[in-house]
């Protein structure tokens, strides 16, 4: 290594150095309750491969081997890395999948708020836009080092998406709501012993709150508990008689159910939370601490009915690890790099 390091100024980690240093990366994963499982994480080595075209091919490639027919397995693909005067490849789109935004002319947002200004940016790019409903797909952005940008549609076969349903009020099915199966972040650079991988998008499969608390429930995301409260029959005009609350739980309880009834992976909050006891506690047996942000870890529905409200956590942050460099943060807000 000291030798490559002479010669080059980095090093080429072995297979084996990759696949443990991605693993390791999720279970110091602070912000992640799902590391129960960082060992079983499959690590797809795409080391040499930094074109855009055979990028997005490996990433759409990811998500159809991650997906499984519904059966979720953690996945991460690593692509070229960082090295002197030669940049490794990037995906600009904070997920693989997620849905665009569009500013209509009353002000109103149709889709997903949170990608405004990304969906305005792949639209100076040349993406045409899609059909208009509040869950167009947004294509993928590849950068390949010292070219620009490319777009790439996602093709059909390898998003799965799940229609949601209510288990126990038919007119549910009527708002036409949906969520992709797999949350493939692709922002954030997989950092091994001192060598930045900048493209290494990974994934687990979803916990229901991220979808039924915080994206359709935001009131800056889809901001669906005053339309599911409506449905409902709630009282909205008073705050003290709780609606919120209970049409955030109906919410969460009708994606639950649909992801069930597709067949598709996802857990609930009580559940996950067990498991990181469960990896603590495992984790504590082998004399490592167990980095975790307490405001992640905590799920954002009922935090104090689970365990893991009741203590605090070491936050520290160790490597590897995945980290967000800044220019990632402004690329989610449609900010393009200089």
């Amino acid at each position: 290594m000291l030798a490559q390091i002479d010669r080059g100024g980095t090093y080429v980690h072995t297979p084996a150095e990759l696949a443990f240093g991605a693993r390791a990366a999720w279970r110091n994963a602070n912000r992640c309750i799902g590391r129960l499982y960082w060992h079983s994480l499959r690590v797809r080595d795409r080391r040499q491969l930094a074109d855009a075209d055979l990028v997005a091919a490996e990433a759409f490639q990811h998500l159809r081997e991650a997906t499984n027919g519904g059966r979720i397995r953690p996945t991460i693909t690593v692509f070229a890395p960082d090295a002197p005067g030669r940049p490794g490849p990037r995906i600009w789109n904070e997920q693989l999948v997620r849905y665009a935004g569009y500013r209509l002319a009353d002000g109103m947002v149709r889709g997903d708020p949170r990608y405004l200004g990304f969906t305005e940016l792949v639209r100076r790019l040349g993406w045409p836009g899609g059909p208009g409903t509040p869950f167009d797909l947004l294509p993928l952005v590849v950068q390949a080092p010292s070219r620009p940008p490319r777009l790439f549609e996602l093709p059909t076969d390898a998003v799965l998406e799940v229609p949601l349903r209510h288990p126990r009020y038919e007119w549910f099915s009527r708002l036409g709501l949906r969520w992709h199966a797999v949350p493939v972040l692709s922002c954030m650079c997989l950092e091994v012993g001192g060598i930045c991988y900048p493209a290494a998008p990974f994934n687990g499969w979803y916990m229901g709150t991220e979808i039924g608390a915080r994206n359709l429930a935001d009131a800056d995301r889809y901001d669906l508990l005053p339309v599911v409260a409506a449905w409902l029959g709630l009282d909205t005009s008073d705050e003290r008689s709780l609606w919120r609350d209970r049409a955030l739980v109906e919410l969460n309880l009708a994606v639950l159910h649909s992801f069930d009834a597709a067949g598709v992976s996802v857990t609930d909050h009580h559940t996950e939370a067990q498991r990181f006891l469960a990896h603590l506690a495992r984790e504590e047996r082998v004399g490592r601490i167990t980095p975790a942000d307490w405001s992640w870890i905590v799920p954002p529905i009922s935090g104090a009915a689970t365990p893991v409200f009741h203590r605090y956590y070491d936050d520290a942050e160790l490597r590897p690890n995945f980290v967000h460099h800044p220019e990632a943060r402004a690329l989610a807000h449609g900010v393009a790099p200089p």
